[in-house]
This record gives C-alpha cells, sequence and structure tokens, in this order.
C-alpha cells in the first residue's frame, strides 16, 4: 500500500511541475504590466520594452519567489543606503569562506511601487545616466548600456533581454501612445 501512495505522490509532483508553461506566463505577464511599462516609458524615457524584458526575466515571469514575495520584479538589491522595506534570500552572494549567503533585496507593498523605484533607480544613478541619451524607442541601445554599465553579472544578460523583446514582439509598446495624451486632450 505505501508503494502505491508513493507512485501517487510523484505522479502528483510530476503533473504540477509540468504544469508551467513560460510561454503561457509570459504572455499572462505582458498583458499584466504592459500599461504599467507604458506610463514608465512616458514618465521616465525607458522603454517599455526593456522593462517589459527584464521583468520577465528577472522574475521568471512574475513567478520568483523575490517577485511573488516581496513584489521586485527587477532584482534590485538593498544597497547599504536602502532605508525601505527588505527581503532576503540566497541569490549570488558569498561569504569570505566561498558559502552562499543571504543577500537583501529590496522589498514594495505592491508591483506598481516595484516598477516605480527600478525607474527611479535607473534615473538616480550616474551609473546609469549615459542610457538616457538614447531615445525610448532604442532598446538595442538601451540594452546594450545596461551591459555596459553593469546592471547584471550575467555575461549573456543584453541577449536574453533582446531574445524576449523579439519573441514577444515588446517593442510595439515603445511605439504607444502616451496614456494621459488623451485626459489632457479631454480636459480641453
Amino acid at each position: 500500500m505505501s508503494y502505491f501512495r508513493m507512485l501517487i505522490v510523484i505522479l502528483c509532483f510530476c503533473m504540477v511541475s509540468f504544469d508551467f508553461n513560460p510561454e503561457s506566463a509570459a504572455y499572462s505577464y505582458i498583458n499584466a504590466y504592459k500599461e504599467l511599462a507604458i506610463v514608465e516609458m512616458y514618465r521616465t524615457g525607458i522603454p517599455a520594452s526593456v522593462t517589459l524584458a527584464q521583468g520577465l526575466h528577472e522574475s521568471y515571469y512574475g513567478t520568483s519567489k523575490l517577485a511573488k514575495e516581496a513584489n521586485n520584479h527587477f532584482g534590485i538589491k538593498c544597497k547599504s543606503w536602502w532605508t525601505g522595506m527588505t527581503y532576503y534570500y540566497k541569490d549570488d552572494d558569498f561569504n569570505k569562506k566561498g558559502e552562499l549567503i543571504e543577500s537583501c533585496f529590496r522589498a514594495y507593498n505592491s508591483d506598481i511601487d516595484s516598477y516605480v523605484d527600478r525607474s527611479n533607480f535607473l534615473m538616480q544613478s550616474d551609473r546609469y545616466s549615459p542610457l538616457f541619451k538614447f531615445d525610448k524607442t532604442d532598446y538595442l541601445s538601451w540594452i546594450y548600456g545596461l551591459k555596459y554599465c553593469g546592471y547584471a553579472t550575467d555575461p549573456k544578460y543584453a541577449e536574453k533581454l533582446i531574445d524576449k523583446i523579439e519573441k514577444y514582439n515588446l517593442s510595439v509598446y515603445d511605439k504607444s501612445e502616451d496614456p494621459f495624451r488623451q485626459l489632457i486632450i479631454d480636459r480641453k
């Protein structure tokens, strides 16, 4: 009887683990956050495609522990001057003995706060200031600029973001109209 129960548990685990569909998760993520990415693009000049690609990548389509438990969609760490909420988990920091240790990540009350803070983080850092000379439709310059400025440690980071932009046609959102434009016209 215990063999039968073990088999059932294994089958259930396999069904759950194969249930995740990255394609479906990607489109759900894009539909959930595209308007926010567009609003942030018009507020800051950061291409919506880059924001969405980073969100997809860094949060594993919104399913990562960091995204779910801390509303952090961009993997932004605390830094010494961060005074907001924090969330700790093991990522890529090691102690002097070479042991993986918990990293401090920023935590947010909402997904919106994560998107806004990520934009502000890029805008307020001298490290990323060269990026803001690029047009909001020039996602390639933005992505290679992020890599050059040291946004991520993954040597293939730029290629991964470009792949997501092209695979999901995210550059279409860089050409979207300002969502507040119609509100201004209607008020006149």
